[in-house]
């Protein structure tokens, strides 16, 4: 972990005297305003800003891989007890399991008690199926075989290529044991690498100075392209979502965040910058660099923090688990499908091995609901085609959701193992730190 400087007992004069618009996530809202402004006002224009939002994601898609690897090779290697390295994965792995199934579980329940497709009567025959085709190929390409030859790249160096980060993290967790293998002999490399961490991670504070154009884009593009009127249509499906990913957040991971000493509500305040930003991106791979830090400044170390946000993106996605079952009973409901309790149960499993490995980026939740009616075919595949025209807003929910999630759960895994700094991490939510340019080089972060 970074070593900061000495933290004031008090709040830091010059972030008490800093411009109030020099605040990113203060920047960010107001792109986010502007983007909805002008993709309702002006669609054409709005769609037309959908290049700014895709080049913003690219570029931070370009410097994921590096973060990733970096911070978990310096991590593990810097462990040197490698019996760690596994415990700190196996309780990862636990959380992961019992709350993504949970949040499966919640969505099943809130759809069975809300019922917000009944009435519909939709008649499977009539949907456009076209419309889900590209969406329905790539589910079909996800075979639990396939994603588990899916984690081995064709070479090393493809791992940090492809922008695969299940790959990128195979390859980053092989070579920091190694390097870790090989005890004081690794030390150069090891030195050699926290070097390179600072400088990549001052490319990724470079690339935050866009953010709030990359925000305005992508919004733009959303609200042009598909309108805000289009909720209305699917008012209760979005509703219901919404309100349980809500609840979800406040209600479950608030327990936890609560059991393990600290508030949820003052984690999100504290994340607030990146949470904007995955709203107006509408992914969460967009702040997955600045979580990594934000986690790092606020207490957690770098090994438990470079293995759990990086697997949590793939394994612990709470907001796409709480979407697929709550979608798939939507569409059930829709079109008067009346599914007995051991089909749902079947459906919850489907989801579950589905579910893993599915990317925060947009429309991976899309994609993996596919994979999963594919594989339960009671439920019409075409039926997707009711949800496609919001999906897009639900996408938002599902990102922030899993954000939350994830920030939770290294939280939660830090503390497990003892190695939380709590005094450091109250600081830190309590908005006491020093400000990024006032510590030492490598800290970066959205604020």
């Amino acid at each position: 972990m970074a070593h900061f400087p000495d933290i004031p007992a008090t709040p830091d004069d010059s972030l008490r005297q800093r411009p109030w618009y020099a605040h990113l996530y203060l920047q960010v809202l107001v792109a986010i305003v502007a983007g909805v402004l002008l993709g309702h006002f002006a669609p054409q224009t709005g769609e037309a800003m959908k290049p700014i939002g895709d080049g913003f994601i690219k570029l931070v898609k370009m410097i994921i891989a590096p973060v990733i690897f970096l911070t978990i090779v310096t991590g593990i290697a810097g462990m040197r007890d490698l019996s760690s390295v596994g415990r700190v994965a196996g309780k990862a792995f636990a959380y992961f399991l019992f709350f993504s199934t949970l949040a499966l579980v919640v969505g099943l329940i809130v759809a069975n008690v809300v019922r917000p497709g009944a009435g519909l009567n939709i008649d499977p025959a009539t949907l456009d199926a076209g419309k889900i085709a590209d969406y329905a190929a790539k589910a079909h390409e996800t075979t639990l075989t396939g994603f588990l030859l899916g984690v081995i790249p064709d070479t090393f160096l493809s791992a940090l290529t492809e922008g695969n980060i299940l790959q990128t993290l195979f390859v980053a967790i092989l070579f920091g044991i190694g390097l870790a293998m090989i005890g004081d002999r690794g030390t150069r490399v090891l030195s050699a690498l926290e070097d390179v961490s600072i400088a990549v991670f001052k490319v990724v504070a470079i690339l935050m100075k866009a953010a709030p154009v990359g925000a305005f884009g992508a919004m733009a593009f959303t609200i042009g392209k598909y309108g805000v009127g289009t909720l209305a249509n699917l008012a209760m499906l979005v509703g219901t979502f919404y309100l349980t990913a809500f609840l979800f957040v406040t209600i479950v991971l608030g327990a936890v965040s609560w059991w393990a000493g600290f508030s949820i509500f003052k984690l999100i305040a504290y994340l607030k910058g990146e949470l904007l930003l995955v709203l107006g991106t509408s992914s969460s791979e967009s702040a997955l660099p600045s979580l990594i830090e934000k986690m790092e400044r606020a207490g957690c170390p770098k090994s438990i923090v470079g293995l759990v946000v990086p697997t949590g993106y793939s394994f612990n996605l709470d907001g796409t688990n709480i979407y697929m079952t709550l979608a798939a009973l939507f569409i059930a409901q829709a079109c008067n499908v009346d599914l007995s309790l051991g089909q749902q149960l079947l459906l919850l499993g489907v989801a579950m091995l589905s579910s893993k490995g599915a990317a925060g980026v947009t429309g991976a939740g899309f994609i993996t609901l596919a994979a999963t009616l594919s594989i339960v075919p009671t439920v019409p595949v075409a039926g997707m085609a009711l949800i496609l025209g919001v999906d897009r807003f639900m996408s938002e929910c599902r990102s922030l959701t899993n954000f939350i999630g994830n920030a939770v759960a290294t939280v939660v895994v830090s503390r497990w193992e003892g190695k939380l700094d709590k005094e450091q991490f109250d600081l830190a939510l309590a908005g006491r730190l020093p400000r990024v340019e006032d510590m030492a080089p490598g800290v970066v972060a959205a604020e």
